[in-house]
Formats: C-alpha cells, sequence, structure tokens
C-alpha cells in the first residue's frame, strides 16, 4: 500500500520492515566469518610476532584485530536488524572462512607483515565479491560494507609497506 498524498496515517498492519533475502544473508554470513577468523589470526599473529619492529607491528596488530572485531559485530547487528541470523560459532567459521589457515607458532616481524597482509586482501575480496549484490538489495548495507573496504585496505596498504622499500 502506498502513502496517499498529504501523508494519511497508515494502519499498522501496512507497515512491514525489510528483511533480508536467503541470497544477502548468505553474503553477509560469508562476510562476517571472514572478519571473525581476520580477528582470531590477527591475534594469533600478535601473540606471536618476534623480531625487528616487533612493537610497532604487535600494537598495529591489535588495532586491526579490533577494526576486524567491530566490523564482525556491525555486520551481525545489521544481520539482526535485517531479520537475518548470524553465526559466528568457532566450528561455522573454521569451516566455512574463505582466509587461509594461520600457521602455528613464532613468526617472524617480515612473515607477519606478509600474512596479515594476504589475509586483510582475502577480508577484502570477500566483501568486494559480495558487494554489488548486497547493494542491489539493499544499498543502506551497502553503505557499511563500503566503509569497512576502506578502513581494511587502509590497514593491508600501512601494514605491507613494513616490507617494501621505494
Amino acid at each position: 500500500m502506498t502513502a496517499s498524498p498529504g501523508g494519511s496515517r497508515r494502519p499498522e498492519a501496512d507497515v512491514a520492515g525489510f528483511a533480508a533475502s536467503p541470497q544477502l544473508t548468505r553474503a553477509l554470513q560469508q562476510i562476517l566469518v571472514d572478519l571473525v577468523e581476520l580477528h582470531l589470526q590477527g591475534k594469533q599473529a600478535h601473540w606471536n610476532v618476534v623480531g625487528h619492529n616487533f612493537r610497532d607491528l604487535h600494537l598495529q596488530l591489535d588495532e586491526i584485530v579490533d577494526e576486524a572485531r567491530e566490523s564482525a559485530d556491525t555486520i551481525a547487528e545489521r544481520m539482526r536488524a535485517l531479520e537475518a541470523w548470524p553465526d559466528g560459532r568457532t566450528d561455522t567459521v573454521t569451516a566455512t572462512t574463505t582466509l587461509p589457515a594461520f600457521p602455528e607458532g613464532g613468526q617472524s616481524a617480515s612473515a607477519v607483515v606478509d600474512l596479515v597482509t594476504a589475509r586483510l586482501r582475502v577480508t577484502v575480496d570477500t566483501l568486494r565479491t559480495h558487494h554489488d549484490q548486497v547493494d542491489s538489495e539493499d544499498p543502506s548495507t551497502a553503505d557499511l560494507l563500503h566503509a569497512i573496504i576502506d578502513s581494511l585496505e587502509k590497514y593491508a596498504w600501512m601494514v605491507s609497506a613494513e616490507n617494501r622499500s621505494a
């Protein structure tokens, strides 16, 4: 039912909230699990990095972990707002993430730079892969993806700069 000119009152029964389609739900779920996995792998790197530039990288990894955790929360809460059920259980994350496994044990700062940069890029790729479909169904949710992409790409650039020379 469309509102008539002049702003006529609408009956409550005619007002339904927007709900995510199964396709939108699947896209957001994949984004969620990759963000959760990025958070977990970032912590693994944070705890096990050693070597030159340890302190700066250790602190920067906490920034990335915080960003991934906050972004995952944003996506999960958006899913709930759209009547979808997010699944962040460890079994689900492990079974469905697209991020490569993080190596066990201590890692040199140089290796961590490459490992974390790759994982940031994989996560961004997941966001970009699903972006157009999300945007076609729900531009508001796509706006959230834009902000996350921007932030994670910035971190990928900043982290990768550690192993580069001009």
